[in-house]
């Protein structure tokens, strides 16, 4: 297990931490003119800490972030300023801390498509992502100056290669870890990773803010429109990485075939936001490039998060070598 620029996870658990927490949540809602009506009911992982605060006119949601996702609450104060009407604005932040307040938002995506499930709700929901995507971009080098994780396609293949050196969190030989004849695979396919790396970088579409995680449950779907949060997986990374989890989450609950015209449909809607400066043929190519690189970055998202000794890491230790196993696994079929 790695260590995030030497810092320990805080024990959130320790009344002197809550304390402190709650000082600061009375606080900012002071500022805002709000105060706490009753008792926080938490949610604990080990890379995060949430608890729903109740107070004046609704619910407000504090996160305390681990040291491998303390980069959310800074992020999320960045996306609220380069675009307003797609992210929640925070109350108040400390990134330092990486912590954040954030106000209610309402139901979510997931709860939508529970009354109806038809998929016109995501082909709907993800062209505003996509224009979150095309604000963001500008602004990735000052992203990653801010702590945002530099997954970009040009960094990939030395990220995979320094991935593979972390033979702890691959957990090789393990039950629920990488065997050793996938990881003289993953070995092997390095220099064929890091071509497929070159020609995505090459056609040109430029880098921003990619969640790495957007599914239904981590898009609210209110009166205001589509708003995207949950940032703590997210990285500066090619866009279309996005599709990896979101048409994989898709194709789960509907339980669709990968070839399936309705989720090229959800692909499309989202590709839409760039048809003014790619053609179709070209966006398609580079969205299938980017959903085969895109293990790699959910594995590093994984392996960060759960850079804690929490024991509780155990319950999702198999996902930084699960994702990995992906990149090999369609040449195994």
């Amino acid at each position: 297990m790695t260590t995030i620029a030497g810092e320990r996870a805080p024990d959130w658990s320790r009344e002197q931490w809550q304390v402190r927490a709650r000082s600061w949540v009375d606080a900012q809602l002071s500022q805002a003119g709000l105060r706490v009506t009753g008792p926080v009911q938490p949610r604990e992982r080990p890379w995060s800490l949430v608890w729903r605060v109740p107070a004046d006119g609704g619910p407000v949601w504090f996160k305390a972030n681990n040291p491998g996702t303390v980069h959310e609450a800074v992020l999320i104060a960045a996306l609220a300023g380069l675009a307003p009407e797609r992210v929640l604005t925070p109350i108040a932040v400390d990134p330092a801390r990486g912590w954040s307040l954030l106000p209610d938002g309402g139901e979510s995506l997931r709860d939508v498509l529970g009354r109806d499930p038809d998929l016109a709700h995501w082909e709907r929901a993800l062209p505003g992502y996509a224009t979150l995507q095309l604000a963001s971009a500008p602004r990735a080098d000052e992203l990653i100056a801010l702590g945002v994780p530099d997954h970009r396609p040009e960094a990939l293949a030395g990220l995979l290669a320094e991935l593979l050196d972390d033979r702890e969190s691959l957990r090789i030989g393990d039950e629920d870890g990488l065997s050793p004849e996938t990881y003289e695979r993953l070995r092997a396919e390095l220099p064929a990773y890091a071509e497929r790396c070159r020609r995505l970088t090459d056609i040109g579409i430029p880098a921003t803010v990619q969640h790495d995680d957007l599914h239904d449950g981590n898009v609210f779907a209110g009166p205001d429109g589509y708003r995207y949060f949950d940032w703590g997986d997210a990285s500066v990374a090619h866009p279309f990485g996005t599709l990896l989890v979101t048409l994989r989450s898709v194709q789960y609950a509907t339980e669709l075939s990968a070839d399936d015209a309705r989720l090229a449909r959800v692909r499309d809607a989202y590709l839409e936001a760039w048809t003014d400066r790619y053609d179709r043929r070209t966006l398609v190519e580079a969205a299938d490039l980017a959903v085969s690189l895109g293990a790699v970055s959910r594995s590093l998202s994984w392996r960060r998060a759960l850079d804690t000794a929490d024991p509780a890491r155990a319950e999702y230790a198999e996902a930084v070598p699960g994702w990995l196993a992906e990149l090999v696994k369609s040449d195994a079929a």
